[in-house]
């Protein structure tokens, strides 16, 4: 895949993918499966995060250790979905901060209103990692970008679950500087704006809302 684009085609990952594609897969199997993918792609987007070294001790005799430099991580969830994916990325990353983007989407215009936004300080010297589980037209993505790289932010990363190829160029286009980690690209978008084959609704099948 392109630089911009990273792909977890790891086999526990697509395994549970699959699972949550699935149709009658229960709310309750949903959320866990959405909590347990969302750490192995936090695996993937934190890859390159700076390192530092530290002198320690071990049972055995001092040494000079790897440690993660620089302020602690900015996780930003774009209300309401991701919200699932960030769970599991605090079990991984418990001293990361957490910021809160909330958008919806008007049903006529597909585009994107802003209802909420409430982020970590001193994000420019932050990896800002921005996470919804799905990437459809991109319109939402974009907006919550533009508001982060508005709130300082200059390292910023896009983690989603599933991406549209229509979703992936939107963000391509506005935000060419923001990399894209993803389960899976799809085929493309229904008429009313959802990925295809997809999973439906993250946000309905996560909190069993219809």
């Amino acid at each position: 895949m392109s630089e911009h684009v990273t792909i977890v085609d790891h086999p526990l990952v697509q395994h549970k993918l699959t699972l949550m594609r699935e149709r009658d897969t229960s709310t309750a199997v949903f959320r866990q499966l959405l909590r347990e993918i969302s750490q192995f792609l936090a695996y993937e987007v934190t890859r390159n995060l700076p390192m530092a070294t530290k002198t320690i001790e071990t049972p055995i005799q001092e040494m000079d250790a790897p440690t993660l430099a620089g302020r602690k991580l900015a996780l930003i969830s774009i209300l309401r979905a991701g919200n699932g994916l960030l769970d599991g990325m605090l079990e991984l990353i418990p001293s990361a901060r957490v910021g809160f983007v909330g958008l919806y989407r008007d049903e006529e215009t597909l585009q994107p209103v802003q209802y909420y936004f409430k982020v970590p300080d001193i994000l420019e010297e932050r990896m800002v990692i921005a996470v919804d589980p799905m990437l459809a037209t991109g319109n939402s993505s974009v907006a919550a970008i533009d508001l982060l790289k508005k709130a300082g932010a200059k390292n910023i990363r896009f983690l989603c679950l599933l991406a549209a190829p229509e979703g992936i160029a939107r963000m391509k286009e506005a935000h060419p500087d923001v990399p894209i980690v993803t389960a899976s690209i799809d085929s493309h978008l229904n008429e009313n704006g959802y990925i295809v084959p997809g999973l439906g609704d993250a946000g309905d099948r996560m909190f069993g809302t219809k």
